[in-house]
């Protein structure tokens, strides 16, 4: 039986992280004082590879809880079918589904189409609380580092910084 990936970032972690406490990963023992392992560099490299490995693997779990399809590229014949739901009064939900796509990908393929216009989105920036922050009336809620992120322009720094002379 083959391990997965998943099972060997888990045991590198564990032996990562027993090599931090300075303790022998197979014996549990304690390493010997002076070992490289009481560096700072060192300490400080495991601590790094600990925590990439949680963020690899933390990715992985947020990725396995989309639909199998997300990133891939749309055929002719797949955009026949989703055209053909649509057109038949489907909802964009059932069409997700069926798909294997998230309801933002197939309401994009939509508007992209023709078929959805933006305002009819349900799904509408690009970034969680965007299209909560656009919405009629809330534009003087966001502050001006906000407006100009959203407007694509660089935001002014508060501070000033002295320039050389």
């Amino acid at each position: 039986m083959q391990d997965s990936q998943a099972d060997k970032d888990l045991r590198a972690g564990e032996t990562l992280k027993a090599l931090i406490q300075g303790l022998d990963p197979r014996s549990g023992e304690a390493l010997p004082a002076e070992s490289v392992l009481q560096r700072a560099e060192v300490l400080r490299a495991l601590l790094a590879a600990v925590a990439a490995l949680e963020h690899s693997a933390a990715r992985a779990q947020r990725r396995s809880l989309l639909p199998a399809n997300v990133g891939r590229t749309w055929t002719d014949e797949e955009e026949s079918k989703l055209v053909t739901a649509f057109k038949s009064g489907e909802a964009p939900e059932a069409i997700a589904r069926r798909h294997r796509r998230t309801l933002r990908a197939i309401e994009a393929r939509l508007e992209r189409l023709g078929l959805l216009r933006a305002d009819q989105r349900v799904t509408r920036g690009g970034f969680p609380g965007v299209s909560d922050a656009l919405g009629v009336g809330s534009a003087r809620a966001l502050t001006g580092r906000h407006r100009a992120i959203l407007a694509g322009k660089k935001p002014q720094s508060r501070h000033r910084q002295a320039v050389p002379r």
